[in-house]
């Protein structure tokens, strides 16, 4: 098979264990597009977290931004795809976090919003390069259109929250972590697959010439929608299982050895 896409997450995938993208993985990529391959970053992580990225590569490439709730074709900043969730659901959600006493992001027409100014808000601003605003009343937001939802909060507590959330939530909220510390929620009609198959639209290419890569559980739906799903030996067992194929960790440059090996 010619893979035509190859759509690859931040977090724990293109960046090893320090948030740094190595020069093998680098060079690994610009071959990749100098050969004509539509090269994606599908994140978690805002517009802005995501253009961090995609300057640091050097590249003008399409992005999957919010876990799949907003697709944007580069620099020249065209949206193709948008998902926002419903009103009632954002309602729920915010309401359950505060009744929870955790620490809320909140991504409306691409600009952060914060529950309070506490330690993690500043990490998660720092993440996301971002400058956050406090946010009082989460019906303010309503109207601008919110596309992702983020819980911020120790693991063992985070844990239980996707448990608890599971019976509190209607089947028009997606939500999972992205990592350890973070539950995000979007809407159901936001994923990694669905953004996958958003772009295959766009550039007329089938999900059987895509190949996705990750790590995550926000990461599953597109591995198991590419032609070739991959996992990162980092991964957990369950998202390994799913995949077709187990790359190396991303400390050990797991992304350039899927290229090696798949994308002649």
């Amino acid at each position: 098979m010619k893979y035509k896409l190859l759509a690859v997450d931040v977090d724990g995938t293109l960046l090893n264990n320090n948030r740094e993208i190595t020069e093998k993985t680098k060079r690994a990529i610009h071959q990749v597009i100098d050969r004509g391959v539509i090269f994606t970053i599908s994140s978690g992580r805002p517009v802005q977290g995501v253009a961090m990225i995609t300057e640091q590569l050097e590249v003008d490439i399409p992005v999957i931004t919010y876990n799949g709730a907003m697709v944007i074709t580069g620099s020249s900043k065209k949206v193709i795809y948008s998902c926002t969730l419903r009103e009632e659901d954002a309602v729920l959600i915010e309401k359950l976090g505060r009744e929870r006493n955790t620490t809320m992001a909140i991504w409306a027409d691409n600009q952060l919003f914060v529950n309070r100014p506490d330690e993690r808000a500043a990490q998660y601003s720092q993440l996301s390069g971002t400058e956050p605003k406090l946010y009082r009343d989460v019906r303010d937001l309503l109207e601008k259109g919110i596309n992702k939802m983020l819980w911020y909060d120790e693991i063992q507590r985070i844990n239980t929250f996707e448990r608890e959330m599971r019976g509190l939530l209607s089947p028009s909220v997606n939500f999972h972590t992205s990592q350890p510390i973070f539950l995000e929620f979007v809407d159901v009609k936001a994923s990694k697959a669905i953004a996958l198959g958003k772009l295959g639209e766009h550039y007329g290419i089938r999900r059987e010439e895509m190949i996705a890569v990750g790590d995550g559980f926000n990461d599953l739906s597109m591995i198991e929608y590419a032609g070739l799903g991959v996992a990162m030996d980092n991964a957990p067992a369950e998202i390994k299982k799913a995949a077709d194929f187990v790359t190396l960790s991303n400390e050990n440059d797991g992304v350039a050895h899927v290229i090696e090996k798949f994308i002649k």
